[in-house]
């Protein structure tokens, strides 16, 4: 994966109650990532995933979001995700790899090896919420760790990526064996050339570039209330 070595991935998702939900207008949205030198794009779901990877010869982390009444943890959370991921072969798969209630009460210990033992071959990439959880992941054997789900998790409640000089990632950079891919609320370009400067293998911006109601309300926020965003 040296094509995304030092280099932008970006975030081309839309959910079902968001108004650019459609595998057109992600493939068409990977696209314009692509040609503002985009290195890779991020995807929800198969068919996003096709259609991207039918528009952009790049690399695709790949992540199916389902939520699970019983359980929390919700990308690729489950060996049913991966398998329905694998029909599309994105280059990495992405999955929750949270201390976060499992359905079933799988352990993620159990999970991952059920993985490496079906796909020996497949890069597996940890959405993680904490030090903690990212150097557990790394010990796991998995490819690649990123904090995704800082700040998403019980466990990482009140936790921001960018504190004390994104204190969370050099601290786990200082513990890790595999690359970190930075990913989560890294929302100005300066963030993501600080991460980059301090030794990710590649840093994941999303919203900030794919979903215009967002950066609409940042807008609407600053002009409204004086310089503060309603979360």
């Amino acid at each position: 994966m040296d094509q995304i070595k030092g280099k932008l991935v970006v975030s081309c998702q839309a959910l079902e109650n968001e108004p650019l939900h459609s595998s057109f207008i992600m493939g068409r949205m990977a696209v314009a990532a692509m040609q503002g030198g985009a290195a890779g794009i991020r995807a929800n779901s198969v068919a996003d995933i096709k259609e991207i990877k039918s528009q952009v010869d790049l690399p695709v982390i790949g992540i199916i979001k389902r939520r699970y009444e019983e359980a929390d943890a919700f990308i690729t959370s489950t060996m049913t995700e991966v398998d329905e991921l694998m029909e599309a072969q994105p280059e990495i798969i992405a999955v929750d790899a949270t201390f976060s209630k499992r359905v079933g009460g799988e352990t993620l210990d159990e999970f991952y090896n059920k993985i490496r033992e079906k796909y020996p071959n497949q890069l597996l990439m940890a959405d993680c919420s904490t030090v903690e959880e990212m150097v557990y992941a790394d010990k796991l054997g998995f490819d690649y760790v990123a904090p995704t789900l800082v700040g998403y998790t019980k466990q990482s409640k009140g936790l921001k990526i960018e504190d004390d000089d994104f204190a969370i990632i050099r601290e786990t950079l200082a513990q890790i064996t595999h690359p970190m891919i930075a990913e989560g609320n890294i929302d100005t370009p300066e963030k993501a050339r600080r991460v980059i400067e301090l030794g990710v293998h590649s840093v994941v911006v999303g919203s900030i570039i794919t979903r215009p109601q967002l950066i609409t309300k940042k807008f609407v926020d600053t002009i409204q209330n004086g310089g503060k965003h309603n979360e």
